[in-house]
């Protein structure tokens, strides 16, 4: 391969190094910096970010990206020609912004970080209000120097930095027949006269002992403990640092078990997308990178959804549970667990929601941003207009800003466009589930046995591997044969809850 090309591959690594430092300090803001350290640390991550902005745009990194374009041999290789493509659109995207913005962006987020949390702690939205005021200027400032795309809006820009490719306009024409497929289901559902129990999901088990029973599980679904760790935060996240650096978090709850190994479960899943990523290979180009945050939420949906809520997943993990949490779990069945963590009910809390409530959380998240990025919406007024959602949307009365508009930290590290992503990541997860289901008949069989290497070596090969090789929709249609639709999440969903709640009865009745 020529020397510009191997030129431009050591210097996007630098860049990369520099990324990962950045990204071990915002994971130990979240889970082990004292709190007084949060001034410091906020110049920390913007003095990096601006390092690695200016590296990235250096005018010799775009000399080298041109002479390697040029470069017929280079070019006439898929992998190169593919790195070379994400690459440019990596560099004419961070040349339109000026690295003071890049820094204070960060600064701010970060800053602003720990304001949220003291906020969320306390109720306290008018604490926070500032931060998010200056956050969606920031925001409205990046977007203004991307640029909107032709025919669409300055919302499409920052989109476009989570999910490729994508608008405003596209998620809407997505998220509306989901919607209107999704509100009668619910209807039926809660209004069912077979409603299961959460009995058991209410029993009182010691932090500890669930501890053990995470991190067993985390292993026995394949996350390499050589290669990551699990922690604690207040909100669960996941972060691919380096090669052989993943680190993930999760939270817990005395109260309600099966709600950590969900978060666990979730979390595991991009987990395994950033191990299964070809990083030590392509440290710091495209090929060694997610598609998308539609694909890398996808994984973790897949895990939680499609297998941590499924029927044969608990029937091998019940006999697990009671070994680690305790004689408690002995009179409680397979069904009695199945079914309750299917329960559809609507939540105050995204991350505690059911598969078919959780995408109107994000719908409502969906249109709020977009409107105080537009300017329709004053971040003032946001508690109110949250409140309203909830209520139409949910039929919930939200009684503090901890449980309302605080609750999520997305806004306060100044991620507009991303919650979109989850409700995409939840269609391509469904969509992938079929494909992967169709070529491995006995699936069910073995997850009961609680072997997942079948599941997991299927998205090594078929989706980790290839890093940005393939643009998300490309990516979809090589895996599943058709674009993306909410038809194979609506399947899902149907099914499941028909067994559960004897909809088929009611119907017939």
């Amino acid at each position: 391969m020529s020397s510009a090309y191997a030129e431009l591959l050591q210097t996007l690594r630098g860049v990369a190094t520099l990324t990962s430092v950045a990204s071990l300090l915002g994971w130990d803001q979240e889970t082990m910096m004292p709190p007084r350290a949060g001034g410091v640390r906020a110049e920390e991550l913007a003095l990096i970010s601006k390092l690695a902005h200016e590296r990235a745009t250096a005018p010799r990194t775009g000399e080298l990206l041109a002479e390697c374009e040029a470069d017929g041999e280079v070019m006439s290789d898929a992998a190169a020609a593919a790195n070379l493509r994400e690459i440019r659109r990596d560099y004419e995207r961070a040349t339109k912004l000026p690295s003071e913005l890049v820094a204070e962006f960060q600064e701010t987020a970060s800053r602003a970080v720990e304001a949220w949390k003291g906020a969320r702690g306390e109720s306290d939205f008018a604490a926070f209000e500032p931060w998010l005021r200056r956050l969606v200027t920031l925001c409205h400032r990046k977007a203004e120097c991307y640029g909107a795309p032709e025919g669409g809006e300055l919302y499409d820009a920052l989109l476009d930095e989570y999910e490729p490719e994508m608008t405003g306009e596209q998620i809407e024409e997505i998220f509306a027949p989901l919607r209107e497929e999704l509100t009668p289901l619910i209807a039926e559902t809660t209004s069912s006269p077979y409603q299961p129990s959460r009995a058991v999901r209410e029993q009182r088990f010691p932090i500890r002992k669930q501890k053990e029973l995470n991190a067993y599980v985390l292993e026995r679904v394949g996350f390499d403990l050589e290669a990551g760790r699990m922690d604690v935060s207040v909100h669960p996240f996941s972060a691919g640092i380096a090669p052989g650096d993943t680190r993930i978090t999760t939270r817990y709850r005395e109260d309600d078990f099966p709600e950590a190994l969900g978060s666990t479960m979730h979390e595991a899943g991009h987990a395994l997308y950033e191990q299964g990523l070809p990083r030590a290979e392509h440290w710091g180009q495209p090929l060694g990178e997610s598609v998308g945050l539609g694909i890398h939420e996808s994984q973790s949906r897949l895990w939680e959804n499609h297998v941590g809520r499924s029927r044969p997943y608990w029937e091998w993990l019940l006999p697990q549970a009671r070994r680690v949490l305790g004689s408690q779990l002995d009179s409680v069945s397979v069904d009695d667990l199945y079914q309750s963590v299917n329960i559809v009910r609507p939540d105050l809390i995204r991350v505690e929601s059911d598969e078919a409530t959780y995408s109107l959380h994000i719908m409502l998240r969906f249109d709020l941003e977009r409107a105080m990025l537009r300017g329709d919406l004053d971040p003032a007024d946001l508690p109110g207009a949250w409140n309203e959602r909830i209520a139409a949307d949910l039929g919930l009365e939200v009684p503090d800003d901890s449980r309302g508009c605080l609750q999520d930290i997305h806004w306060s590290m100044g991620a507009i466009g991303y919650f979109p992503t989850y409700t995409l990541g939840s269609l391509y997860a469904a969509q992938v589930w079929e494909a992967l289901c169709a070529e491995i008949p006995d699936l069910d069989e073995q997850m009961s046995r609680g072997e997942f290497g079948a599941v997991l070596t299927w998205l090594r090969e078929k989706v980790h591997r290839h890093g940005r090789r393939y643009p998300a929709a490309e990516l979809c249609a090589k895996l599943t044969g058709a674009p993306l639709s909410h038809e194979p999440l609506m399947r899902h969903l149907r099914e499941k809850l028909d067994s559960i709640y004897r909809l088929d009865a009611q119907t017939t009745a």
